[in-house]
């Protein structure tokens, strides 16, 4: 699908509502729209590509079909005690934090909706930085607080408070929610990133834009005030500098 297009955004939507019953179809066609998005940057054949908290490995498992050398390094064992039998067996439990992995041997270094569950997400793209070699690229998207996707299953009710909006979720679904501000979800926003990105010695910004938005996606991301509501989702591409 074209990347920005109206078409490429209504059919991601489309599979996002149908999340918890088809996951292998929306996390499939979203790995295949994430790899096209880094091979405008870089060719993955034959290259190194590590995806920190990549969870069941579909991002991985694309990268593969598409020649890379990719590995899943995720924090919950239990999640990829889930992954399906198509998936990677040769993750990595592992701190995003925390690597075991030496400086610079990455070639690509992969991170999608991960930082929002991050409590220091500084250090955490630090990290990604550090695996990856100079010159290498480095993928991070997140889904910012005020986006009205920010407060996850709860949302958009996390407009209306955060506590509030949880008990919301768990009174008319009867079940409890997964996320937890504070604990497993904070105020990740577009704007602060943007800042702390741009004043890093160690990368360079190659793009800053809005993952799924239909036009212009680069636009919306430099009006400050909106586009902490309209990125949705931001995308950074980052270049290791030498």
């Amino acid at each position: 699908m074209k990347d920005p297009s109206f078409r490429r955004s209504l059919a991601l939507f489309r599979a996002f509502l149908r999340e918890p019953e088809d996951p292998e179809t929306v996390y499939t066609l979203l790995a295949r729209d994430a790899a096209d998005q880094v091979e405008r940057h870089v060719p993955l054949e034959g290259k190194v590509v590590v995806d920190v908290g990549g969870g069941p490995g579909y991002f991985t498992r694309e990268f593969r079909r598409r020649g890379a050398q990719g590995y899943v390094f995720e924090p919950d064992s239990g999640v990829l005690g889930d992954r399906s039998a198509r998936g990677p067996r040769d993750a990595v439990v592992a701190d995003g934090y925390l690597l075991p992995l030496a400086d610079g041997v990455a070639d690509v270094t992969f991170s999608s909706n991960v930082l929002e569950h991050v409590e220091d997400p500084h250090t955490f793209l630090s990290e990604m930085a550090r695996i990856t070699r100079p010159g290498g690229l480095i993928y991070v998207s997140f889904t910012n607080w005020y986006s009205p996707w920010g407060g996850h299953e709860w949302a958009p009710w996390h407009y209306l408070g955060a506590e509030r909006a949880r008990a919301r979720y768990e009174r008319r679904t009867g079940r409890p929610a997964k996320h937890r501000l504070g604990e497993n979800l904070f105020r990740i926003g577009v704007g602060p990133t943007l800042r702390h990105v741009r004043g890093r010695t160690d990368v360079d910004v190659v793009s800053a834009r809005s993952r799924y938005w239909p036009v212009l996606p680069e636009l919306v991301t430099r009006v400050p005030g909106v586009r902490e509501f309209a990125t949705w989702n931001l995308l950074l591409i980052l270049r290791r500098c030498s």
